[in-house]
């Protein structure tokens, strides 16, 4: 994306009327063609590399599949960001991480097996940095909510 398409996404993700109806839209619109692709495309992924968390859901045990943006990191993990578009309350796919860490994604068309560890302290704070770094767009989603923004990292199994 170029330089100006990504300051416009950035401000345009930042605004109170994206975290309205991006909720609503975005994971919808993501589950449906990543189904009929059979995995190979996640057009929420053209703004922020994105994965499809298949997680258990905490008080079904069903499987949760959830588009969601992530931070990729050297070695092969990957960063979760529960930001919930900064709306109050936690995303409840991070709740059914916590109960059921064993879980799974889809990554640029591969099934992978990964387990989620919730980050805490200095663990926390340093992949907080990175995270601002990669999307700025999450500081403001901090500060809408008075939360903690839960970090998850994901390691493959």
């Amino acid at each position: 994306m170029a330089g100006y398409g990504v300051k416009l996404v950035r401000k345009v993700s930042s605004t109170r009327a994206f975290a309205k109806v991006a909720p609503h839209v975005i994971p919808a619109f993501d589950r449906t063609v990543h189904r009929l692709t059979r995995g190979k495309v996640l057009p929420s992924a053209r703004m922020l590399p994105g994965v499809i968390l298949t997680a258990r859901g905490a008080r079904s045990g069903l499987p949760r599949r959830t588009p969601l943006a992530c931070m990729p990191e050297d070695g092969g993990t990957w960063i979760l960001i529960g930001s919930n578009f900064g709306r109050p309350g936690h995303p409840v796919w991070t709740t059914n991480l916590l109960k059921h860490p064993e879980a799974g994604i889809s990554w640029r068309g591969r099934d992978i097996d990964v387990r989620a560890r919730l980050l805490e302290g200095a663990e926390r704070e340093a992949a907080w940095a990175a995270v601002l770094a990669f999307w700025p767009p999450y500081a403001t989603y901090q500060s809408r909510v008075d939360r903690e923004i839960r970090l998850f990292r994901l390691q493959r199994r």
